[in-house]
């Protein structure tokens, strides 16, 4: 069984290295020497920048003994991955669809699942490019709509829904390219623009 979603990395990194302060002859605290320990982060692709670039780095300059192991795709193959045998310590889940499918199957603590964060469906284009292209209503314009995979991915399950309440999908099916997640997603249209 998981260990589930904790809170915060600092409360992973002490519960599982067991970091008790020890109190000397003199009443003066220190801290025992705290063995290796390494988590493992099951994150949405959407966070590994955050991730890698600010939170770890931040993390273990304040807790050196952890190392932080990320493993970054959409949700929809992290759960995959999990219910195959992942060991993951925390799943960032970008939707709750997958969270509430790992708990159904006792692979998360329905008791450490904690909303942190909220998505919002956006619309890019390449850097430099004009488009007559004004928002979701009109996205047809578009010659090709680059979107996550609507079968693993929360961004295209929102933005499936979001064509679908608008009445477009069909169109909007016909030119897609589907990412496997939406940093893949992010980088094939800052590509298209270079």
């Amino acid at each position: 069984m998981k260990r589930g979603v904790l809170f915060a990395l600092v409360s992973a990194a002490l519960l599982l290295s067991g970091a008790v302060p020890a109190v000397h002859a003199g009443g003066k605290k220190e801290a025992t020497p705290n063995p290796p320990v390494t988590i493992v982060l099951a994150a949405a692709a959407s966070l590994e920048k955050t991730f890698e670039e600010g939170l770890i780095p931040r993390f273990r300059a304040d807790y050196p003994w952890v190392s932080v192991q990320g493993v970054y795709d959409s949700s929809g193959r992290l759960q995959t991955q999990i219910e195959q045998g992942l060991e993951a310590d925390i799943f960032m889940s970008a939707a709750t669809r997958q969270m509430e499918a790992l708990t159904e199957q006792g692979l998360v603590a329905a008791d450490t699942v904690v909303p942190l964060l909220q998505n919002r469906l956006v619309l890019i284009k390449p850097a430099g490019t004009s488009t007559a292209v004004t928002g979701f209503g009109n996205i047809t314009l578009a010659r090709i709509i680059a979107l996550g995979d609507p079968a693993t991915t929360p961004a295209g399950q929102y933005a499936r829904e979001a064509f679908i309440n608008l009445g477009n999908w069909d169109a909007v099916s016909a030119k897609l390219s589907l990412g496997n997640n939406v940093t893949e997603v992010l980088n094939w249209v800052a590509g298209a623009g270079a």
